[in-house]
């Protein structure tokens, strides 16, 4: 008997077929904005206008509701795996990914504030979408910091480190 890789969540068939709905037609729709999802977070990798986490977390959702072979794919990614695993098992990113999801954004930010410099409405919107998701993400809970801050205080980390 052939066992599932120890990287992805087990659960059984039956649990996997049930979390897909129960119409074709939704399923459909669901898998085709998956699919749109991921497009754009694999074009927002390489563009800094779009945001890649939230496109691909969106595109796993989909993907869980509509085709557990799409869904077991994006867990199984080398990349995107532990971003849709952390969220899907702690609804927390990594600090690194925060991070690096919050600076994109800003900068991406700042440059269309400067592209519509000449409309302050159009500019305050934009200042207020920055504020309003920044905000959103940096509160998300961060697994990975818990687990750095008990290493930082605990005395056998300090102790094994003065060695």
């Amino acid at each position: 008997m052939r066992s599932a890789p120890s990287s992805l969540p087990t659960e059984s068939a039956k649990d996997a077929a049930s979390r897909l709905h129960a119409s074709k037609t939704v399923r459909w729709l669901l898998w085709t904005a998956g699919t749109i999802s991921l497009v754009l977070g694999i074009i927002g990798v390489f563009l800094p206008v779009l945001p890649t986490t939230p496109f691909i977390l969106l595109a796993a959702a989909c993907y869980a509701r509509a085709s557990e072979k799409f869904h077991q794919h994006l867990l199984a990614h080398k990349t995107f795996g532990p971003t849709i695993r952390d969220w899907e098992e702690y609804r927390s990113l990594s600090l690194k990914t925060k991070k690096v999801a919050i600076t994109m954004m800003t900068l991406s930010i700042a440059v269309s504030i400067w592209v519509v410099r000449e409309h302050l409405w159009l500019q305050l919107i934009l200042a207020c979408i920055a504020v309003s998701v920044g905000t959103w993400m940096w509160r998300l809970p961060s697994r990975d910091q818990n687990e750095t801050n008990s290493e930082l205080s605990s005395p056998s980390s300090s102790a094994d480190a003065s060695r």
